[in-house]
């Protein structure tokens, strides 16, 4: 019996081993998803919507994060408005989903993760209301505000939350998502009555992000009442920089060996032996790549201009998160190993299995049903790094920018430029994404909601009312 049982351990192990080499190459979502990302990031628009559509199709339980990726693209394809509608209805699918199903954790148990509806991570919910507000405001601007409520309410949630969890004032776990804050401070300002109303919300961004310098000037502009110079108007330029957070998934390598010693322990002093610890414990990392481009340089009309800031990071944000949960992920992992190898135990309990072909063949199928396992790595792997501002008060006319990514104030890729037509006291937004040195899709402006001619006609009617002031001192910065 004792040489069975040797015989029947080896048999097992190398049995197990196959079994786990056969299932290495199991793909996660990061793999699924990888040939529509770099289609992206090699600005072939194109490609990356038709390979992420085929992906909704074949790949339900990853839609929302798959379509996440989609509104991104449509963004850089110059759609905003159907971004908008593809990001709300997810916003929509993660707040549904932020109730918890019981059927769905138990079967997660005897599976892994990714049998569960993703309903996104805490900075990919707010995340994705504020890419709601900044694609709103490309096009319409009409519930932009409302948006960037939403915002500071959803991080609000989750401090709240964690505050009870962790018996912390909420104001020391609030994430410094900016980004809200500071679109809210440019839409009141912009309307020449709510000065106070932008001065609360600069004042947020300045406390939640105060690496960010144009807040101060931003502060002290509304402060004077004073939106712009008259006979000038302003140019927003919103740059989604660098490539964004996105999973792996990685082994657990501490508590892979240490579940190894356990069962080695419990099969060498029990009535039965558990299936070995062989496939490792795997869980999901957030990585952020290292990023080359850190900034966009702004020329005006062939003239260096400035350089643009972060007001949000995103890949400190999800870094941040990940960390502050990343014993839940593990505790999880090792439940689920347990039941697992409970369950075989009980097996062999209730069916009064000594060592053989039986108690071989349950140990192999054990570590079968471990090896199974997958570390869920969906997630918006579109996201920018940072999203990064510059403000720029123009005369009225149309203007020439032009954009260049740049590595520590020094341009590192080609130079692309666009016209922008500056209108009397009102804002124009652009936006471009450089999730590399090279830009991703076309250079996006806003659409006046208003023609021309009519804008113009309506900034007399309050022009007398604006006050006449030398242009103040807007936030930009001279590149060196």
């Amino acid at each position: 019996m004792l040489y069975l049982s040797r015989s029947g351990t080896t048999a097992a192990v190398i049995f197990a081993s196959a079994i786990v080499a056969a299932l290495a190459g199991c793909s996660t979502h990061a793999h699924r998803v990888r040939s529509a990302r770099q289609a992206y990031f090699a600005n072939d628009l194109s490609a990356a919507a038709s390979l992420l559509e085929l992906a909704e199709a074949d790949l339900p339980q990853e839609r929302d994060c798959l379509v996440l990726d989609r509104a991104v693209v449509l963004l850089a394809q110059g759609d905003p408005a159907g971004a908008e509608t593809l990001l709300r209805d997810v916003r929509d699918k993660f707040d549904y989903l932020e109730q918890n199903s019981v059927a769905e954790s138990g079967l997660s148990l005897l599976t892994d993760d990714t049998v569960v509806a993703y309903a996104g991570e805490d900075y990919e919910k707010v995340m994705v209301r504020a890419m709601l507000a900044i694609s709103n405001i490309m096009y319409d601007g009409a519930d932009a505000t409302a948006y960037c409520l939403q915002v500071d309410q959803k991080q609000r949630e989750f401090a709240e939350r964690a505050a009870t969890a962790s018996g912390k004032p909420p104001e020391a776990l609030i994430a410094n998502v900016a980004i809200g804050a500071y679109l809210r401070g440019v839409v009141q300002e912009e309307s020449h009555v709510h000065y106070d109303d932008a001065e609360r919300a600069f004042a947020k961004v300045s406390e939640w992000e105060p690496t960010f310098e144009f807040a101060q000037f931003d502060l002290e502009r509304v402060r004077t009442g004073v939106h712009s110079a008259p006979g000038n108007g302003v140019v927003y330029l919103f740059a989604l920089v660098g490539r964004g957070p996105y999973k792996e998934e990685r082994v657990a390598a501490v508590t892979s060996d240490s579940l190894l010693i356990a069962d080695r322990l419990i099969s060498a002093a029990g009535d039965h032996t558990l299936p070995p610890t062989i496939a490792p414990i795997k869980i999901p990392m957030i990585v952020v790549p290292a990023n080359t481009v850190d900034s966009v340089a702004v020329d005006v009309n062939g003239n260096p201009e400035a350089l643009t800031q972060t007001v949000t990071d995103v890949g400190k944000l999800a870094v941040a998160q990940f960390a502050a949960e990343e014993h839940e992920v593990i505790a999880r992992a090792i439940v689920r190993r347990v039941l697992k190898k409970t369950i075989v135990y009980a097996s062999k309990e209730s069916l009064d299995i000594e060592d053989g072909v039986e108690n071989f063949a349950l140990d192999a199928a054990g570590v079968m049903w471990e090896a199974s396992e997958q570390a869920d790595t969906r997630c918006w792997g579109l996201l920018p790094e940072t999203i990064q501002v510059l403000r720029l008060e123009l005369p009225i006319g149309t203007h020439q920018l032009t954009l260049h990514p740049a590595h520590h104030g020094q341009p590192i890729g080609a130079a692309h430029t666009t016209r922008v037509e500056v209108l009397d006291g009102r804002n124009t937004y652009v936006l471009a994404s450089f999730p590399t040195q090279d830009l991703v899709g076309q250079i996006l402006t806003s659409q006046p909601p208003r023609s021309t001619a009519e804008n113009r006609s309506m900034d007399h009617s309050y022009q007398a009312s604006r006050p006449s002031a030398e242009p103040s001192e807007t936030a930009t910065f001279l590149i060196r």
